[in-house]
């Protein structure tokens, strides 16, 4: 075997003897490989095997885990009915646009009580895995020689053919993943479900409960769940929605525990974690702390200030913009903790001291020696325009008018053209009939004006797009701030893409020159002219320079030392990540226990407060203690919990999982004292926060009043 094979190995299956002596629960493993850990899970409690876990001829663990809309959260299949549980916020789309005024189902909550009363989720699809295939050998050799550009076109066609190949005659489809920077690859198939349909959820004070103010925070009281049903066809195949559809039989279902939990039970968790980046550099950590991260949340502040002022406002607008809201202010907030965290731990200097360290064994060795060399020259040529782009996307693509305005901007040519203006109207036609059902036009405009006033304050004037000056001209004001909030007026008063009127009768008689005119694609095309035709190369041209070092250096590192690279890093593919429930302490003097419970729920109760209010019934229930047979040896109904399993996003909704398989709650959170956890692993701190299934179970049955509990297979 040669050296470059033995190398990838012992970065796709893991050093598992560096286990022995110093356990540790870092780790998102690929469940096909996860026989090389069998040992040490076994040591920390786990009672099944491999095989269990990961089976391609047998029914298995992995045929009851499912990815969420091509990957954004996790979810589990609960019952031979099909029945899926997955977190409120994952669910939070398809709630919020199942929602109306009239039947406000994100604030009161709903259960259906038979499959008819069943809500589709338009556009709502899962995917469940078949089966994964190592195809290093057959993509690698063939990268011999090319360059970057040129290898990732060759990856794209042979990872084509092979998911061809691989899914011919079966209904499934495939993709090949790429691991460490292209060292590895990996073919993964699945079979597609289209027809997914919301079962039931608890009101967003339940599922929500908290909100930015307890998110990434310990001790937690979410119930941070939904319920969902995958349907298919009579041949219980995945299929588009249709009346006829059935709810799907699954190979595999997982049971519910009901047995409780103590400090020191194994847990696993097993989901689609989304992306980590352990190999990070000093010098990338240093760009994100200074300039990358505070850009981010900057930007997004301003867009979450805009909204909260009118959401607040009226009900409707509340459900209009609530969904992408809770995402935005999911990762505002994460960005914080991240940059607070990378500082407080010192991760910059652990950084500086592991590279110290290649660099003394790469001497001498022409394939590592020089990359950080070369690091520091594609750092020091992409800095200067590195938060452009942050302040572009985060900020001035932020308003919502962009919808509409890039692909008038993009097909201003066309619109030359009579008849390939006409057939231009009615692609877009549909595109603004959706767009307007959710525009709010004060908090868009709000937000033109702030992220034009950050851009102009923080991007050096030499990178501004000529618009700019042309508004600071054309609507001097005193200030450049009041200038640009005196443009978004005009611009939200005149534009065609800001009022459904104006849009529809310039459909009906399309014009150039009205494009050309037109404030609001005048403004969003400048930016985007000035930045592709000036400014994108730098980021292209880093991202390709970063990307070939990077792959290097993880192969150096696992030359170097093979238990520093145990694991691939996370990319969205199906993981397993064990530990076990534990306490822990985030500062001197203060320790935080395994689990909360149902009074800290009331504790935090606060009457009509956005984050804090608790339906009339949870009350009554807490007063009468009608907690059914979901209390604890305490006499509590145990809320929420935390192991220390490896987890990223993705992960939300991802089942938690006792030592035979069983259900014991959905992971849903990190925790803030560990956000760095995505570039380090923090053994002390890194924690992973859990909604209890007992608290699931009894927000359905007592607090929501529906007896789907009768469909689980619970085990006590």
């Amino acid at each position: 075997m040669n050296r470059l094979k033995i190398t990838l190995l012992s970065f796709v299956l893991g050093i598992s003897v560096s286990y022995a002596n110093d356990p540790t629960d870092e780790g998102m493993w690929l469940p096909s490989l996860i026989g090389k850990n069998e040992a040490q899970m076994k040591k920390q409690g786990f009672k099944l095997t491999a095989k269990d876990i990961y089976d391609i001829n047998n029914a298995s663990l992995k045929d009851a885990i499912v990815r969420m809309g091509g990957g954004f959260c996790t979810g589990e299949i609960v019952s031979d009915k099909g029945l899926l549980f997955t977190n409120h916020h994952c669910g939070y789309d398809a709630i919020a646009t199942l929602s109306t005024p009239a039947d406000n189902i994100l604030d009161n909550g709903f259960w259906a009580k038979s499959n008819a009363e069943e809500r589709p989720v338009q556009g709502l699809f899962i995917d469940i895995l078949v089966r994964m295939e190592d195809v290093t050998d057959k993509i690698l050799p063939e990268l011999k020689g090319l360059s970057e550009k040129e290898r990732a076109s060759k990856v794209n066609q042979l990872g084509s053919e092979l998911s061809k190949k691989a899914t011919e005659g079966t209904g499934y489809n495939a993709s090949v993943r790429e691991f460490a920077k292209g060292n590895a690859y990996y073919l993964f198939v699945f079979e597609k479900f289209s027809d997914i349909r919301l079962v039931g959820t608890p009101p967003q004070s339940i599922g929500k409960f908290g909100g930015d103010t307890d998110n990434w925070e310990w001790p937690r009281h979410t119930g941070d769940f939904s319920v969902f049903r995958i349907y298919a066809n009579k041949d219980n195949k995945g299929a588009e929605f249709s009346q006829e559809n059935v709810p799907y039989k699954p190979k595999k279902f997982l049971p519910v525990s009901l047995k409780g939990i103590k400090p020191g039970d194994f847990t696993m968790v097993f989901g689609f974690p989304g992306r980590t980046n352990r190999y990070e550099t000093a010098l990338g950590i240093k760009l994100a702390i200074e300039k990358v991260n505070p850009g981010i949340v900057k930007n997004r502040d301003i867009r979450l200030k805009a909204w909260k002022e009118e959401m607040d406002k009226d009900v409707a607008t509340k459900l209009a913009l609530s969904s992408e809201y809770a995402s935005i202010a999911n990762y505002w907030k994460y960005f914080i903790g991240q940059t607070q965290q990378l500082q407080r731990l010192k991760v910059y200097d652990q950084k500086i001291a592991q590279e110290a360290k290649f660099k003394a064994w790469a001497k001498g060795k022409p394939e590592y020696e020089t990359i950080f060399d070369e690091w520091e020259k594609a750092y020091a040529a992409y800095e200067p325009y590195a938060t452009h782009s942050t302040y572009l996307n985060q900020g001035i693509i932020g308003a919502h008018i962009v919808n509409l305005a890039l692909p008038l901007a993009m097909a201003e040519d066309q619109f030359k053209d009579a008849a390939k203006a006409k057939a231009m109207a009615e692609r877009i036609k549909g595109t603004g009939d959706e767009f307007f059902k959710a525009f709010n036009l004060p908090s868009d405009q709000k937000i033109v004006a702030q992220t034009l006033s950050a851009f102009y304050n923080d991007i050096p004037k030499e990178q501004h797009p000529p618009i700019i000056q042309e508004i600071l001209t054309k609507f001097s004001a005193g200030t450049p701030e009041e200038s640009f909030k005196k443009f978004a007026q005009e611009m939200y008063l005149t534009s065609v893409v800001t009022n459904k009127e104006r849009f529809n009768q310039f459909l009906a008689n399309p014009s150039a020159d009205v494009i050309a005119n037109d404030w609001a694609v005048k403004y969003f095309n400048d930016f985007r002219k000035n930045y592709i035709t000036k400014y994108a190369k730098y980021s292209s041209d880093f991202q390709e320079i970063d990307k070939k070092l990077s792959r290097i250096y993880i192969k150096g590192l696992s030359e170097m030392d093979p238990s520093m690279v145990q694991y691939p890093d996370a990319n969205s593919t199906l993981r397993v990540s064990y530990g076990n429930v534990q306490d822990y302490d985030p500062r001197d003097g203060v320790h935080y226990k395994y689990k909360t419970n149902i009074t800290g729920v009331i504790e935090k109760y606060k009457p009509n407060d956005y984050e804090f209010d608790l339906p009339k019934n949870f009350l009554e229930l807490y007063k009468n203690k009608d907690f059914g047979q979901y209390a604890d040896t305490d006499g509590e109904v145990p809320v929420g919990f935390i192991t220390n399993n490896d987890i990223t996003g993705g992960n939300s909704g991802s089942p938690v999982l006792n030592a035979k398989g069983e259900l014991i709650g959905l992971a849903f959170d990190g925790n803030w004292e560990a956000m760095s956890g995505d570039i380090v692993f923090d053994k002390k701190y890194k924690r992973c926060i859990n909604v209890d299934i007992r608290y699931v179970l009894w927000c359905i049955e007592k607090l929501g009043g529906s007896d789907l509990v009768k469909e689980l297979k619970v085990v006590k």
